[in-house]
């Protein structure tokens, strides 16, 4: 019987199929011009990316825009990729906020107010509009508050993500993210407090 040898059953990451690979592999075959590898990183990534612009813009043109950017300089600085220094979704979030502040703070003709929304002729639950109404609370009183805190709380509880992610974000601390978490909270207790207990709840500290 012939033997096998523990090295012939190993998988080399060109046997899996591309779709089960993880960022960093995909990102290795990107470096080599891999346009398949990279479409699938966008197909990954492109929804969160453009969810985060659009809570920091307010405006979904200007967040699409800003996606598709930082989804562009991906593939364009494919080549300076470092495996190992940074996922790849912080990279990318990076990229957006940046772009999204940096959008924020030019003079600007447009405001979302005046953009109508398209109509629906299917009529909403009681459930769907208190729930667009506490979201709409929530984005209003986000939308007064500080930009480093916003961003935090943003990446905190839409995004899911831990500190030490946020604050790579950022560009900044862990004990920075925790200040910033901890006054944004008590900056949207103020600001809902005459709002309903379930929005209160949702940023309550445990």
């Amino acid at each position: 019987m012939p033997h096998t040898s523990p090295h012939s059953r190993t998988s080399s990451p060109t046997d899996i199929p591309l779709r089960d690979q993880d960022d960093d592999a995909l990102l290795e075959r990107m470096k080599a011009d891999d346009a398949d590898a990279y479409r699938l990183l966008v197909e990954r990534h492109v929804d969160r990316a453009y969810a985060l612009a659009l809570r920091t813009l307010r405006n979904p043109a200007d967040a699409e825009d800003v996606a598709q950017e930082a989804l562009v300089k991906a593939w364009t600085h494919r080549h300076s990729w470092q495996p190992g220094k940074a996922k790849f979704s912080t990279w990318l979030y990076r990229v957006v906020f940046n772009r999204c502040i940096d959008l924020k703070r030019m003079p600007s003709n447009s405001c979302l107010d005046d953009v109508a929304e398209p109509e629906d002729d299917q009529p909403d639950s009681v459930d769907t509009i208190q729930r667009r109404q506490v979201y709409s609370r929530l984005e209003d009183a986000m939308a007064t508050m500080p930009e480093q805190q916003r961003a935090a709380l943003t990446l905190a509880y839409f995004d899911d993500m831990g500190n030490a992610e946020i604050a790579a974000v950022l560009g900044t601390t862990v004990q920075a993210v925790e200040s910033l978490l901890k006054r944004g909270r008590q900056g949207l207790r103020e600001r809902l407090r005459r709002s309903e207990r379930d929005i209160r709840h949702i940023f309550a500290e445990a």
